[in-house]
């Protein structure tokens, strides 16, 4: 794929994977056979944990057809090489900064997000000096009956990371009394914030609500952040060029050169 042309975006705007494209046919599992799949999708997967959140959603898609690849699947896999191709110089840049020490986390989740299950999709990311430090993309264990709950369910999983940076920093002698999660649900904000019971949330599980006990403890504390300005986005789905150049911006993901300029298609 050295020589392919490269693309903006880890997947295209217009990709829908599903478990429908699989081969239907013994000549089609044929040829699907000699293509290193696994193998594609494992080395996208290694640059992904190692330095590269802008592949997070990209590969939590194409990892879950591993098992039995389509060409629709191949396609995909292509198109995420061709977009490393293009940034092979990109990264995470940590730099000294004059703004105050803080863990800040963005929480946002993808109600039914897998067409298949449809079960919804957590997307996080934590960020230190304004650069990111920790972030998760991955389907959620359970069916999530609302999107109220898909986003708390989200946020749950946020403000367990968030507790265990908070002593790490604290380890490393980073002082921080509250860690901020920012979230794009204003229902799951408020769900957080009283302990009501009416018939949109009586589903949802008693455990996820130890958030209450967290958020009256003051040791983190969630706010509202418009969708426009929340890098989890690009976790939870396909986005523009633009958009998606805009929040790994907000993360601080740069090319060599210390800017994420675009790279036309």
């Amino acid at each position: 794929m050295h020589q392919s042309k490269p693309v903006s975006t880890p997947l295209g705007h217009h990709t829908k994977l599903s478990i429908s494209q699989t081969p239907k046919t013994t000549e089609e599992r044929s040829k699907m056979n000699q293509t290193p799949y696994a193998s594609g999708v494992e080395s996208i997967m290694y640059g992904m944990v190692c330095s590269r959140p802008d592949l997070a959603h990209a590969v939590s898609i194409i990892r879950r057809f591993m098992g039995d690849p389509g060409s629709a699947h191949w396609e995909a896999v292509k198109w995420t090489l061709r977009y490393l191709n293009g940034s092979l110089e990109a990264g995470l840049r940590y730099k000294k900064t004059t703004h105050e020490v803080t863990i800040t986390s963005y929480v946002d989740a993808d109600f039914v997000g897998n067409v298949d299950t449809r079960k919804s999709l957590t997307r996080y990311v934590f960020t230190l000096f304004g650069t990111t430090i920790s972030r998760k993309a991955n389907q959620q264990s359970v069916l999530a009956l609302s999107t109220t709950k898909a986003k708390y369910m989200a946020l749950a999983e946020g403000v367990n990371e968030a507790i265990w940076l908070k002593g790490m920093v604290n380890e490393l002698r980073i002082g921080q009394a509250c860690v901020t999660i920012h979230c794009g649900s204003q229902s799951a904000i408020h769900l957080e914030n009283h302990q009501m019971y009416h018939e949109r949330t009586k589903h949802i599980d008693v455990k996820l609500h130890f958030i209450r006990d967290v958020i009256e403890s003051k040791k983190v504390k969630v706010e509202k952040v418009s969708i426009e300005e929340n890098p989890a986005d690009m976790f939870t789905k396909s986005l523009s060029s633009i958009k998606f150049k805009y929040c790994l911006d907000l993360i601080n993901f740069e090319d060599a050169e210390g800017s994420s300029e675009e790279v036309q298609p």
